[in-house]
């Protein structure tokens, strides 16, 4: 019955949410006939009663076993639930507000609260916002349920990058980066599949990997052996460490058996055919000239993730290169020591936000819950000469799905 202190808070808190929700529901309900009002209600209460039984059960039974698409289907379910009675709930706290500071003052800043005509047809500002959370908060519901059918909706992203000091040999060369593969989420093996085959379409040059293979055990890669070991490239493929694959979310019988998995995830690294750099580098060569590519283990800025890399090794000993790639799993690594401490680091590759997997994305704007955690969450920045491109993530955690920020192949291509 682990967490089960946490379900009962959970379980509380969406009660309160119900009840609270259910007076939008009443309002909005308000002039609709007894049979449609029956109707509502009782739909409101049965799905509100079988969301609370199912957290209440979940404690008691061996759920880490049922089946792991309807774990993700459920929870991605529960959590829209949540968040769209959250959102319904800020715009009734904003009526509730609104008419607390009305009786406190004794003036009539509202007239008449429950008819006042906002439009000229009798809809009261109660009313009005009942009907605008409802909207928004069942909209936010219905994009979550559509995300469903974006997780493998693989988006390839082109950038054509210059930079002065890169060799010659080089200008031209096409790199493929993917990231956050997260294959203990994946339940359609055709569809990574077809993921894979747009990566081959590319005809690469190199391939690189920034991180997070699995989600927690090794053995989440065992039916994806034989579809990312597809991946090849002239200059070969190389891939570094995410946060994810030391196995940190999940509880171990005992730490010989949690080292023995991350072990486990290096040697699958072996078997994909992938050179996994570990605080090292390498050198590229083409057409007789040379570039160095770094790649070190997860480091991040945000305190509750870990500090494995170590630049200093990986660095020593590519001064002499002219030009320098670094994967690192964690974007916040390029502002918390990259730049200020590695000036000479001309191109960083990283992954780990997925862009929330969540998020809008114009032409002209762009804009994710995520960008208030990390400064460089999605695409490419610049400071200076140096440049960090942030991969959107091949797969997904957690949500099974992607609204607005699609799952990711980016072709790099230096011009």
């Amino acid at each position: 019955m682990r967490n089960s202190g946490f379900i009962w808070i959970v379980v509380v808190v969406l009660a309160l949410l119900d009840f609270y929700v259910f007076q939008a529901v009443k309002t909005v309900s308000s002039n609709a006939s007894p049979k449609w009002k029956m109707f509502i209600n009782n739909g409101f209460w049965t799905i509100s009663i079988l969301v609370l039984i199912v957290l209440i059960i979940i404690p008691f039974i061996n759920f880490d076993t049922w089946p792991k698409s309807f774990r993700n289907y459920l929870f991605a379910t529960l959590l829209g639930i949540f968040f769209a009675e959250v959102l319904i709930s800020l715009f009734l706290l904003i009526d509730d507000i609104r008419r607390l500071i009305q009786w406190a003052s004794g003036k009539l800043f509202f007239k008449n609260t429950e008819g006042e005509n906002l439009s000229g047809e009798g809809i009261s500002r109660s009313a009005f916002l009942s009907w605008l959370g409802i909207g928004i908060g069942g909209g936010l519901f219905s994009t979550l349920i559509y995300g469903f059918s974006n997780k493998y909706s693989y988006d390839v992203k082109r950038i054509q990058l210059s930079f002065d000091n890169l060799p010659p040999a080089f200008k031209g060369m096409k790199i493929v980066q993917i990231s956050d593969v997260h294959s203990g989420s994946f339940t359609d093996k055709h569809a990574v599949n077809k993921g894979i085959d747009k990566i081959l379409n590319e005809n690469a040059d190199l391939i690189l990997f920034t991180g997070d293979l699995v989600n927690d055990r090794a053995i989440e890669m065992n039916e994806y052996i034989n579809v990312f070991n597809r991946l090849k490239a002239p200059m070969g493929v190389y891939s570094t460490l995410g946060n994810h694959d030391y196995g940190d979310y999940v509880h171990w019988s005992s730490e010989e058996e949690k080292r023995n998995n991350l072990e486990s995830v290096k040697k699958v690294h072996a078997q994909l055919g992938w050179r996994l750099l570990m605080n090292e580098h390498v050198v590229l060569e083409k057409g007789g000239q040379q570039i160095a590519l770094l790649g070190i283990e997860n480091w991040s800025a945000k305190a509750r993730f870990p500090k494995h890399g170590k630049m200093k090794e990986a660095y020593a000993g590519t001064e002499k290169y002219p030009f320098k790639i670094l994967m690192s799993h964690d974007p916040s690594h390029w502002d918390a020591q990259v730049r200020p401490q590695y000036p000479d680091i001309d191109l960083a590759l990283a992954g780990h936000t997925h862009g929330m997997q969540f998020g809008i994305e114009l032409p002209w704007f762009k804009w994710s819950p995520v960008q208030y955690v990390y400064k460089q969450w999605a695409g490419l920045y610049e400071e200076g000469k140096q440049k960090l491109y942030v991969n959107r993530g091949y797969g997904f955690i957690g949500y099974p799905g992607r609204v607005g920020i699609m799952p990711e192949i980016t072709v790099i291509e230096f011009v």
